[in-house]
């Protein structure tokens, strides 16, 4: 891929854990009330960085956590989440740090990832198709935020599928 390309100028960070990302003010992070439980959920992030003419800038943030479909460690999954901030969206910064952290996670043995989204995102299905996300269906009033319940579009992709193995630039 060319250097001037914007998904060769994405890489993803370990995010520090005191380290508050850039808010996205995107009407599906608005969350509203907070149920304190969520916070007890097995949750990794990153910073999405992105080389803006020699410059790294944090654009936003990635998140994933485990989600099981059944009692063995091959039933485990990871759903991961992605919020960029409105400036740099529409760029391919978002396909292509979903595609590095998809890449990173099936590299750690996860066979399955997946993504949802809401079923009004546009953009991000968009996204998730670049990525190399297969569509599997919606989970109908799956997520409630400050706006009300919603539906969400589920994505996937799995260990294999796609785009080759081993180019994933992950500090």
């Amino acid at each position: 891929m060319p250097e001037s390309t914007p998904a060769a100028r994405v890489r993803l960070i370990t995010c520090p854990p005191d380290f508050a990302p850039p808010k996205s003010a995107s009407e599906y992070s608005d969350w509203g009330d907070i149920d304190p439980r969520s916070a007890n959920s097995e949750m990794e992030r990153w910073l999405i960085v992105f080389d803006d003419a020699g410059d790294d800038v944090v654009v936003g943030d990635m998140t994933a956590m485990p989600i099981w479909f059944g009692p063995t460690t091959g039933s485990m999954a990871i759903s991961i989440g992605i919020d960029v901030v409105p400036q740099h969206r529409g760029q391919g910064i978002g396909t292509q740090a979903q595609r590095l952290l998809a890449g990173l996670l099936h590299d750690r043995g996860i066979t399955r990832v997946q993504a949802s989204t809401d079923v009004t995102n546009i953009p991000e299905q968009r996204a998730l198709a670049k990525a190399g996300f297969t569509f599997e269906g919606v989970m109908r009033g799956a997520q409630v935020r400050a706006s009300g319940r919603h539906d969400l579009q589920v994505w996937s992709h799995l260990q294999g599928e796609g785009w080759s193995e081993g180019f994933y630039p992950v500090h």
